[in-house]
């Protein structure tokens, strides 16, 4: 079982057919220092489709070693993304990683219809987070793709966090539901689809999970708070999956805890026939490589 982020890293790298990253539009520096470093750790190997030249004036710049990799000259975006698909369809690459394009470029022919990589009722991002205030990794959902996500969505995205959970040896993760208040209020949508989704769970409608909600986020992680308030529940203090009601507070949490308590993620997007990595221009080079290594570590 992972209880750490190391152990991502140990877990992938233990993998007796180690995975093919493809990096699409592979001519970004940031993003090249991260597969440079997980190539050398053996964690991945790697095709690199991008502008050969500014991929070797990038490797010359930053002194990176990509003999062992397979670089594929395509100058042009568009063209570099559909011939990343193409890879991941062909079952030469096993994990698809954002390069040096704009976000809607990289999304557009994951999520196309015919010839695209989506397999769920959609796409959602999930960040995994060890922080030394709390006893084990924990799960943000979803900050990076649904905006304002009805019930049925945060049903989908549940079942694909809990997925991954279950591919990282976490049988039957906790979900935690957050809401502003604990109380079901008829006038807070985030209380009432939270409530609805934990009673989907025990009904078996949610399946290889425990959800309850609403709780707000110190009683979703701290067993304290949760007696102080007298909240009895299986998730409460425990939570290993924590869903958020839209991708506002997803986001003000995430950069919180990056930026405040300095803590570095892996953040893959889950969904998809195959772990896809999108993390942001912002985001350090060891959130990139934390990435790399989470998605390498499972199987689907």
């Amino acid at each position: 079982m992972i209880k750490d982020l190391s152990d991502i890293f140990k877990k992938a790298s233990s993998i007796k057919e180690k995975k093919k990253l493809v990096v699409m539009a592979a001519h970004d520096e940031h993003v090249l220092d991260a597969v440079a470093v997980a190539v050398e750790k053996n964690i991945v190997d790697a095709i690199l489709v991008g502008d050969r030249k500014k991929i070797n004036e990038i490797a010359e710049k930053h002194n990176l070693n990509f003999d062992k990799c397979e670089i594929i000259d395509e100058k042009d975006n568009d063209n570099a993304a559909e011939l990343s698909i193409k890879l991941i369809h062909e079952g030469e690459g096993q994990i698809l990683m954002k390069g040096s394009l704009d976000t809607a470029s990289y999304l557009r022919p994951i999520i196309k219809s015919k010839g695209g990589l989506r397999t769920g009722d959609l796409l959602s991002s999930l960040a995994i987070f060890k922080i030394d205030g709390y006893h084990k990794i924990w799960g943000l959902t979803d900050g990076g793709i649904n905006i304002a996500p009805d019930m049925h969505e945060k049903a989908s995205i549940i079942n694909n966090a809990v997925f991954f959970f279950r591919a990282l040896g976490i049988e039957k993760p906790k979900v935690a539901v957050l809401g502003v208040v604990e109380r079901v209020r008829s006038n807070m949508q985030s209380t009432m689809d939270a409530a609805m989704l934990s009673k989907m769970a025990q009904r078996g409608q949610i399946k290889n999970c425990i959800v309850d909600g609403p709780l707000s986020f110190d009683n979703a992680i701290s067993r304290q708070s949760a007696n102080f308030k007298e909240i009895e529940s299986d998730v409460a203090g425990d939570a290993d999956i924590i869903v958020v009601p839209n991708i506002e507070s997803a986001n003000v949490l995430y950069k919180s805890i990056v930026h405040l308590a300095k803590v570095s993620p892996g953040a893959v997007i889950v969904g998809a026939s195959v772990p896809v990595i999108l993390t942001s221009r912002a985001d350090t080079d060891i959130i990139k490589l934390n990435s790399i290594a989470l998605a390498a570590s499972v199987e689907f």
